[in-house]
Parts: C-alpha cells; structure tokens; sequence
C-alpha cells in the first residue's frame, strides 16, 4: 500500500520520520512511513530500527498517545552493522495533519516514465516500475497488448504515439519497445529531438544503435545520439529476458532522473 492510499482511508494512523541522523544509516532525515494497526507504507530504514519503531507506533494508536520520539543506535543492539544513530519523532496523524500530508504528496510531482510499446519488455518495465516513485505511461497502438498489462501502469491506446512524445513534460524518461523497427526510429528521434528528456532508451543491439544512427542523420541530419541508450538494460550483456532488460532498464532510468535538472523523484 502507498502513502497516499493509506491517508485517504479512515484508518487511524501515525507518522514516523527520521528527524536526525548521526553516522552511517541506510536512510536520510526526512525518511517516513504510516503505520496502521495492520498495515504500512514507505520506510525508514528496515531491520531492528524499523521494526521497534513500528511496534511504538501500533502502541500509540492502542493508547491514544499524540506524540513520541525514539533514539536508536544502529548497532550489535539492534542488529544492525552501519554504526550510526537515528532519532524517529512518531506523531498520530490528526484530520488536519492527515489533508496537509496528502497535499504535499499530491504537490510533489513524480517523474514520468514513457514505455512506448506494450510488447513483452514494455510490460516486464511496467511491472517493475509500478512500486516505484514516478508515473509510468504504457503507449500502444494495440489494445489486445495494453489489455495483458492491466494494473501496472496508465494506458494510452493511441495511432499517435508521436504525439505523445510531443505532450510529455520536461525531464520525462522515454523508453521505446515497439513491435516494429521503423515506428522505433520515429519516436526515438522524436524523443531525442526534444532536447529535454531524462533518459532516451532503445531496445535492441548495437547494430540496431548503427542503424537508427544512419536512419536519423539520412532522415533529418541528426547526428547528436550522446543521450541515447541502446541496448537497454541488460541485452546490452547478452540477457534478452524480459523481466531481466526491464529490472536494469529501471535502474538506468533513475540514474538518468537523479541527474536530471528537473531533479530527483
């Protein structure tokens, strides 16, 4: 469950941030997660800490406290080898602080994804990207290959996948994983050619890289393939599984995004 799923149920819940960090931790103040009494979203961290942190949580709803804060030393005590330590303010979520967490979250604008192509690899990513913190767009022409990849991403049936390369916002990642090579060359000239995109992948192979290059200098004298990824993910290492291309994509993809100037997600 998300965060922001989790606020607009009724379910009372409690807030737990990393207000301090001190030495190494596997998270960074500012870290949080909701607690329920049976279920949570995001974390802090994992292990002891998180463990301990949520059972203080679940008390507090039991007891009906307001407020808490907990100082934990990420050592042999708790299991945990980083050697820092961490300090978690624990806070019960009134009404009020409840819509002001939800309008943040909704202010704060996910990076969006573009998988052009919802043949097996595009929908291998959308499945790996649908936990993740951006919003991913599968686009196809086929509705029989968007009706196999329900639940995982928004859908965009369309003739025009150009146009929604033209419609994207600034810093969106494009990924293009059609079922026909020369549709691939369009929209991944047209991606390109927007000059501001995050991240421009290709499937395919280094001979297919040499073609789209001569196909967009002979098309429209582009020459500029400096952003552009291709292979993809793992089939770049020889491995063509589509879960396998679409977990490494996914990592190159956020690589791209933290380096974006649009910013991180």
């Amino acid at each position: 469950m998300t965060l922001r799923a989790m606020l607009a149920d009724d379910a009372p819940l409690v807030h737990l941030r990393l207000s301090a960090v001190d030495g190494s931790a596997p998270r960074e103040v500012g870290a949080e997660m909701l607690v329920s009494a049976n279920t949570q979203a995001g974390t802090i961290g994992g292990g002891q800490v998180e463990y301990r942190a949520v059972a203080r949580a679940r008390a507090m709803l039991n007891d009906g406290a307001g407020q808490d804060r907990m100082t934990l030393a990420l050592g042999p005590e708790t299991g945990q080898c980083c050697g820092g330590r961490v300090t978690v303010d624990l806070t019960a979520l009134t009404q009020d602080a409840r819509a002001a967490m939800l309008a943040r979250l909704d202010a704060a604008k996910a990076p969006t994804v573009f998988i052009l192509g919802a043949g097996h690899v595009g929908r291998a990513l959308a499945r790996v990207l649908a936990p993740l913190p951006c919003r991913v767009i599968l686009v196809d022409s086929r509705a029989t290959e968007l009706a196999q990849a329900q639940g995982s991403a928004e859908h965009r049936l369309t003739p025009l996948p150009e146009a929604e390369i033209d419609q994207a916002p600034p810093g969106t990642a494009f990924v293009v994983t059609t079922h026909d090579h020369g549709l691939d060359f369009l929209l991944t000239l047209a991606a390109l050619k927007r000059g501001d995109a995050a991240y421009v992948g290709l499937i395919g192979s280094a001979t297919k890289r040499a073609r789209f290059a001569r196909f967009a200098r002979e098309t429209d004298n582009f020459s500029d393939l400096a952003r552009l990824t291709c292979p993809i993910g793992a089939a770049g290492l020889g491995d063509k599984r589509p879960e396998v291309i679409a977990l490494m994509t996914a990592q190159e993809i956020f690589a791209a995004f933290a380096h974006s100037p649009q910013g991180t997600p």
